[in-house]
């Protein structure tokens, strides 16, 4: 049995073929009414399900795994790029994932499992938690400005943070200084759990301490880029990576002539930035790549252009150490080449 689910949050249109007879039947399945687990609960035989990559899915896909049946991730681009017609209604969307089911072309993607899944939620919520607490330094930072103290980061010292307590502000100012600074303790508190949660985890996998050998890079970036990236051996070159990331340029040529644009931006952006933030730290740790950030610097580059150009290339460095599970600084004399793929 093959099924093709064009999935939306509050219900699915499916359309499915019966390999054994031909039949091809479409139905809409609302998901409120129970019907999505009373339609798959009834075929004996596993089935094949393919969808879109899309968000508030994974109880959908639990159910299905519960049931046995296999469940496919589409890559969402290219299943709307192998439909040459411009008529686009979720009938169509469910045929169309069927054809290409049934036809073997269907662009299924890697997808993380659920303890992955899990340990995802654990850094995005620590990252979540870490913007709350500086909004809630901002704010503090501008009711001392205002008041004439200028402190900049010596304001979250004890002698700072005496001197905010002492401002004589008006009531309601008061009442959210107050507020702040409680609210400041309480996400000091949670990230430094969090933090502590994060340091087990990585200790526990051993590619996150192959990682963490690199200048730079922390339990955080290392567990992030290991449940990112899942297995790299999907990845025949670093610049596949690059561009898995979103950390290439965008081009725009023709006719003999070479346009690039802005990065692309594509992937996973949590990873991206980690990746940015962890570059400033290792072109000060690290010599090869402090060297190129500089000579880019010297050449009239905007700083942003070199920091991006620093994380492209310890993305791929990351993905190396991977592939040959080679430590830094072992890995520096790797050939690491994102145009010559990995041979072996």
């Amino acid at each position: 049995m093959l099924i093709g689910c064009d999935f939306h949050p509050s219900w699915q249109q499916v359309c499915w073929v019966d390999t054994e007879t031909g039949e091809t039947q479409q139905c809409k399945l609302v998901h409120a009414a129970g019907e999505a687990e009373k339609f798959y609960g009834q075929f004996s035989a596993p089935a094949r399900i393919g969808m879109e990559a899309t968000g508030n899915c994974q109880w959908f896909v639990e159910m299905l795994a519960a049931l046995g049946h296999e469940v496919w991730i589409g890559d969402a681009a290219k299943i709307r790029a192998s439909d040459v017609r411009q008529q686009k209604h979720d009938r169509r969307d469910a045929a169309l994932l069927l054809r290409l089911l049934m036809e073997e072309r269907f662009p299924r993607i890697w997808t993380p499992s659920s303890e992955q899944k899990d340990l995802r939620q654990l850094l995005i919520h620590r990252y979540k938690l870490v913007r709350l607490r500086a909004q809630a330094k901002n704010g503090l930072q501008h009711l001392a400005m205002n008041q004439g103290l200028q402190k900049k980061n010596r304001l979250w010292s004890k002698a700072g943070q005496q001197a905010l307590r002492d401002l004589a502000l008006q009531p309601w100012a008061s009442r959210r200084r107050e507020d702040l600074l409680n609210v400041l303790v309480m996400l000091d508190r949670q990230i430094e759990s969090l933090d502590l949660a994060v340091q087990q985890a990585a200790e526990q996998n051993e590619n996150t301490k192959l990682l963490m050998s690199q200048p730079g890079i922390g339990p955080v970036t290392s567990l992030a880029f290991v449940l990112t990236m899942g297995d790299v051996s999907r990845f025949p070159r670093g610049k596949q990576v690059a561009s898995y990331l979103g950390l290439i340029p965008r081009e725009y040529s023709s006719g003999g002539k070479q346009r690039f644009g802005p990065i692309s931006k594509q992937g996973n952006r949590f990873m991206r930035m980690l990746l940015v933030e962890a570059a400033q730290v290792a072109v000060r740790c690290d010599p090869q790549l402090r060297r190129e950030y500089l000579q880019r610097c010297h050449h009239d580059k905007p700083k942003g252009v070199a920091k991006v150009a620093a994380a492209r290339k310890l993305a791929i460095r990351l993905y190396w150490m991977l592939r040959t599970q080679k430590r830094y600084p072992e890995i520096v004399h790797v050939e690491s080449s994102s145009r010559v793929a990995l041979g072996g």
